[in-house]
């Protein structure tokens, strides 16, 4: 019986709705050649759905989402929304109420591609950032007082929940046993200013380990881990982090690995409906002109297909993004200097998926 996969498609603002029509396209390409069934169900939640409604993402919406396999996403980001609200009533709204608990960041250099590392190759830069993707400081815990006079004050909780930090890690050191390339996983923290979540983090990744042995553990503060990014990025295989930190390193992280046109993350929930969805925004100076590169959104699209079992589709969409690059097709990740349009990027990946199956 043919395999069949009802994913939720949300085009977002901006370049989403052009970079994720190119994603399922190259979807629909791998479908057919590895005989799977994609249903795409199409919603229209972003900013201009709020501006003419005042709706970001209704209760029924998360209720349907529970029902999918998966949901894909483009971006969210418009410039007439105030900044906050779409991401907070749409992209957050989406991690916390389907506990999607790990976001997940492979940060990977393929041949021919441009990193302004020094010296660094493609076996030089090969690692995993988990994060930490539903507590932390993106819980929204705080407020102000005496607002708008010289004595206010402003506050925001960071909540670390023993169980929020141990299925993390658990995910973290599962991953490096199946990456099976290091083996080894370091815990990214601040532990010595932020010294209650850094105990909790350091003590809740020791006991774990033992179930692990195989797995070296190390720990790193997060100034530090800035710098071996860059200077030693052969060092990492796995990295597990709290919401913050996570946040701000695996945009560094995108850089080193030639950009945000490659950059790829997925919004997982290893028991229920995972979202993905390329790292970089809406880009809404580039909407609307055909060239914005989709190869992030694609290799969004292969994740997607990976965690809903079909690790043959993601590999195949992974070669076809290196022929394009390494044999020339695609000249550059940024927008407007790829070389070729938006469009004919997608077809020319799901082109190449044919002819590599």
């Amino acid at each position: 019986m043919e395999k069949k996969y009802n994913i939720g498609v949300i085009g977002g603002d901006g370049i989403g709705p052009e970079i994720i029509k190119e994603g399922v396209k190259v979807l629909k390409s791998v479908s057919e050649v590895l005989n799977f069934k994609l249903e795409f169900i199409e919603y229209d939640f972003g900013g201009e759905r709020y501006l003419k409604t005042g709706e970001t993402l209704p209760d029924s919406a998360i209720e349907e989402f529970k029902k999918l396999d998966a949901i894909y996403l483009g971006a969210v980001g418009h410039p007439d929304v105030p900044p906050g609200i779409l991401e907070k009533g749409i992209l957050l709204k989406i991690r916390f109420e389907l506990d999607q608990y790990i976001n997940l960041r492979p940060v990977k250099l393929y041949p021919g591609v441009w990193t302004p590392l020094k010296d660094k190759k493609p076996e030089d830069i090969d690692y995993v950032v988990v994060r930490e993707n539903t507590e932390g400081l993106y819980c929204g815990i705080g407020g102000n007082f005496k607002k708008g006079t010289s004595d206010e004050i402003a506050t925001q909780l960071s909540i670390n929940t023993r169980k929020g930090i141990e299925r993390c890690i658990k995910y973290a050191f599962k991953l490096a046993k199946e990456r099976n390339k290091k083996k080894s996983l370091t815990v990214v923290d601040k532990a010595n200013v932020l010294t209650f979540e850094g105990d909790l983090w350091r003590r809740t990744a020791i006991e774990i380990s033992k179930e692990f042995p195989d797995i070296k553990l190390d720990f790193a503060f997060v100034d530090a881990t800035c710098m071996w990014m860059v200077k030693n990025p052969e060092w990492f295989d796995v990295i597990v982090t709290n919401n913050m930190f996570g946040d701000i390193i695996t945009d560094l992280g995108a850089i080193t690995q030639g950009g945000l046109g490659i950059a790829a993350g997925g919004n997982i929930n290893p028991e229920g409906v995972s979202m993905f969805e390329p790292i970089h925004g809406s880009a809404p100076k580039y909407a609307g002109k055909n060239v914005a590169c989709p190869l992030a959104t694609i290799l969004a699209g292969g994740m997607m297909l990976e965690t809903l079992g079909e690790k043959k589709g993601f590999e195949i969409i992974e070669r076809a993004i290196i022929k394009a690059i390494s044999e020339g097709y695609i000249k550059s990740l940024e927008a407007g200097k790829m070389g070729i349009t938006t469009t004919e990027a997608g077809d020319l990946i799901a082109k190449f998926v044919q002819e590599i199956k």
